[in-house]
């Protein structure tokens, strides 16, 4: 990384430091104090968990935040003097407002008594928003709530783009998600697995318009009320639906270099018996990208010396994704909920490979080769969702899911290899043709049912159970070009079958309880794993001979939570969790893939599953323009997976297999920051740093290792004058130790602009990722036999002009005052 980079990264983080540090001592928190208890109008049941939000009254700035305990009370200190507005929200319940409340010298305590809360007419499934812009971070007992709905620098980007500005998560240029530096994460869309491109990531994310996300769910050390799936967590991106009452819609277009185009559209309508929404997304894409693999052979008895390897690819992809539903309220305390989504993709991709092997001695050639890779891609996928729930009271709820997905993923890819010279001279047989022709099919059936009963002052218990059933069927036909027939010939060795079912039954209870300050929350989960495969192949006759494979366990997944909340909105909580990372079915196949010339992979039908053990002690802080967040963090693995490589053979290539190693340890400190230091400023920041450790196994030639990394991002947010926003982003890896070598440090830097139209209808934003270029992965591997020097780049320089409209009416609503009009919402009432 250049000097000019490293000031840039350090001076941005200065910044973060210095503003924090002002704030810290400049904007003191006042010394007013608001109580109250919330209790729904009918029943007088207490409701918990209720946000309250205190707002300036001429500016609209945030000064204060609370939540209501278990008991209904709500408590928030620290208030300065002023006059302000005050909101109070719950999901269900019409938010309430009241308006013109001051707090002076002679006035310290707003005391509100006990707060009625109207059931609203439509229930709006999703939280209600208490302000104009959502809280950008929102904490619960087991997870962080990231709105990005703001995020100027992946507006007509995808999910991939949009994850990351999520603190704690990174984005490699393969589209691989980490979270803290840790691979092994969880990525759910509305809480279930997709199937879209066979269930690979990487494809899933690039798939998804950022457009079509309402929040990211990050879920560092979760409960045992969750999928125990993930060795660093969870993520959970959950897509927009509709939550506003009467007819409302948007549409977006977005244009950027390198001939890429979006465009999504939405439509809902909702009155107090049904709510249906619908949106469609269009992707049209061309990426470019490319990079270097180059090794050097080591204490080799023949001549070969080192390998170099430069490729170059071009890729377009064209997605849609579609999503609708309907939500009919049954009564005012049961729910039926239909939902349907759907994804076609559609892939063109071309590899030139340029691949070149050489003496040790003199560094002559000894062959000098050209690649080109071809591969014409397809899937679709669909998911079909009912939900029903039946509400007793506010905290007393029975939900049922039963979910059912279906995609296929279809790939014809194409070799052709042309040999120049071999040992400088020209190549006898020149060229060779391979295709491999791979049909998948994927179905996931998913049953759950969930039930939530509030225990009065013994607190609250939750239990569920939850079945998840996955078919994947996946076949590779290969073929080889005949030049005597000017055919293609059957390539038994190459071919493969593969097929496998992969389920998982699970059941869960968690209680928890708060006794004044101090909450608790402990569970258990129980699940049964098992994983079966087939690997068959074929023989020289073209008999199909199959190998069976079984992985099956029953774990116990415990999980506790201690939770204590200290006077000036401060919080400390201390966590264990119990966590697995399951082998996924591909990476059991035997079956070899060679598309890369010098680096074949290969999967490992004995894998076992890893187990994880994590620890985190967490304290959150708030004043009225700073969130702090900072969380010491521990994880050991056992049966560490990793994939390890071979001795390179006679022409010098290396299989990469997975195998479960001995342990590993990773542990360290993380803060997010998100502060307010004037009206027209705010940033977030994130720094995470930890110490990662991997211990020796001797069978693998692999000797321990330890070492420090880091990686820290930066997002600040301007509001200019004449309706312009600004957004500018900048994120640092640093070196990273891995098993057998070390990732390089990567850097990047993004920003966007937007202008919303005088009507607050319309808008045009403006955005450039990486913008110097700067994002791109490598590493350098030493094992006992090779030295590998490699780098990948994807992307680059990105630039799109945004332009979005929304329309609606808002229906239903009662006649109010001119000012109650101006300062309420449509499902708004006065206290």
């Amino acid at each position: 990384m250049n000097n000019l980079s490293c000031k840039f990264i350090f001076i941005l983080l200065a910044i973060c430091i210095t503003a924090t540090s002002f704030q810290l001592h400049a904007q003191a928190p006042g010394s007013g104090k608001l109580t109250g208890k919330i209790v729904d109008a009918q029943t007088n049941e207490t409701i918990p968990f209720a946000s309250a939000v205190i707002m300036n009254r001429q500016t609209k700035v945030n000064v204060a935040t609370g939540q209501t305990d278990v008991n209904g009370n709500l408590v928030i200190n620290g208030i300065p003097n002023g006059t302000f507005s005050i909101k109070i929200s719950y999901v269900g319940y019409q938010t309430l407002v009241r308006d013109s409340v001051s707090v002076s010298a002679s006035k310290q305590m707003l005391a509100l008594g006990t707060i009625k809360m109207k059931a609203s007419k439509g229930t709006v499934l999703n939280e209600v928003n208490v302000t104009a812009k959502k809280a950008p971070i929102q904490l619960g007992i087991d997870k962080k709530v990231f709105s990005v709905d703001q995020s100027l620098v992946s507006e007509g980007g995808s999910a991939s783009d949009l994850l990351t500005n999520v603190p704690s998560v990174q984005i490699d240029v393969d589209g691989n998600v980490s979270l803290r530096g840790s691979t092994g994460v969880k990525v759910l869309i509305d809480g279930k697995p997709s199937l879209i491109a066979g269930g690979d990531i990487a494809s899933i994310l690039a798939s998804i318009p950022a457009s079509s996300i309402e929040t990211v769910e990050v879920i560092t050390n979760p409960s045992s009320k969750y999928d125990a799936e993930g060795n660093s967590g969870i993520i959970n991106i959950v897509l927009k639906r509709n939550s506003k009452l009467g007819l409302n819609g948007n549409i977006a277009l977005t244009a950027g270099n390198r001939d890429n185009y979006n465009g999504n559209a939405s439509l809902s309508f909702q009155n107090n018996k049904i709510n249906l929404y619908g949106n469609y997304g269009y992707r049209y894409g061309k990426r470019i990208g490319g990079g270097y693999n180059n090794i050097t052979y080591l204490n080799r008895a023949d001549s070969l010396g080192r390998a170099e390897q430069l490729t170059t690819s071009n890729q377009l992809e064209k997605t849609h994704n579609a999503k609708a539903g309907i939500d009919y309220y049954l009564t005012k305390k049961d729910i039926l909920s239909f939902g349907v989504s759907y994804n076609k993709r559609d892939q063109d991709k071309r590899d030139f490979l340029n691949v070149n092997t050489y003496n040790n001695i003199d560094g002559s050639p000894i062959l000098l080769s050209d690649r080109i890779n071809t591969t014409d891609g397809s899937g679709d996928s669909y998911d079909l969702n009912l939900d029903y729930s039946h509400k007793w009271k506010p905290n007393q709820e029975l939900t049922f899911n039963f979910g059912y997905s279906h995609g296929t993923n279809d790939n014809f890819q194409q070799y052709n290899t042309t040999v120049l010279s071999q040992n400088g001279l020209p190549a006898t047989d020149p060229s060779e043709i391979l295709t491999n022709d791979n049909d998948g099919t994927n179905k996931n059936y998913n049953i759950q049912a969930d039930y939530t009963m509030p225990l009065g002052k013994l607190g609250k218990l939750e239990t569920g159970y939850r079945s998840q059933i996955k078919y994947s069927d996946n076949n590779t036909i290969a073929r080889t070009y005949n030049d005597a027939t000017g055919a293609f010939d059957n390539n038994y060795q190459l071919s493969n079958l593969f097929n496998s079912k992969d389920q998982v039954h699970a059941l869960y209870a968690n209680y928890s309880n708060q006794i004044k300050n101090f909450g608790y929350q402990v569970g258990l989960r129980g699940e049964m794993a098992r994983l079966n495969t087939n690997s068959g192949g074929y023989d020289l006759n073209g008999t199909v001979t199959n190998a069976a494979g079984r992985i099956a366990y029953d774990r116990l997944y415990p999980s506790i939570f201690l939770t204590q909340k200290f006077k000036g909105e401060q919080q400390l909580q201390l966590s264990y969790t119990r966590r697995v990372n399951r082998p996924r079915p591909w990476d059991t196949n035997p079956f070899i893939d060679y598309s890369d010339p010098l680096s074949w992979r290969q999967g490992n039908p004995n894998l076992l599953p890893e187990d994880v053990h994590s620890y985190e002690l967490s304290y959150s802080k708030f004043w009225p323009k700073v969130t702090l967040i900072t969380s010491l963090y521990s994880r050991h693995t056992n049966d560490l997976i990793q994939r390890v490589r071979s001795a390179p053979d006679s022409a010098g290539v290396i299989i990469l297999t997975p195998f479960n190693l001995t342990q590993s340890t990773n542990s360290g400190l993380e803060i997010i920051a998100k502060v307010d230091p004037v009206k027209a400023w705010s940033f977030t920041a994130n720094v995470n740093g930890y110490h990662s450790n991997i211990d020796a196994v001797p069978a693998y030639n692999i000797n321990s290792t330890s070492g420090y990394s880091w990686n820290a991002n930066l997002t600040n947010n301007f509001t200019l004058p004449y309706n312009i926003s600004l957004q500018i982003r900048g994120d640092y890896n640093s070196t990273e130790l891995q098993a057998q070598g070390k990732r390089k440090a990567m850097y990047g830097v993004d920003a966007g602009a937007k202008y919303d139209f005088p009507n607050k209808k319309a808008s045009l934003s403006f955005n450039m990722r990486d913008i110097f270029n700067t994002r791109k992965f490598g590493a350098i591997i030493q094992d006992a036999n090779t030295i590998t020097d490699f780098q990948r780049y994807q992307k680059g320089q990105m630039g799109n002009l945004t332009f979005s409209y929304r329309f609606g009416k808002t229906t239903f609503q009662k006649k109010q005052k001119k000012q109650e009009q101006q300062e309420q919402k449509p499902d708004e009432g006065t206290f």
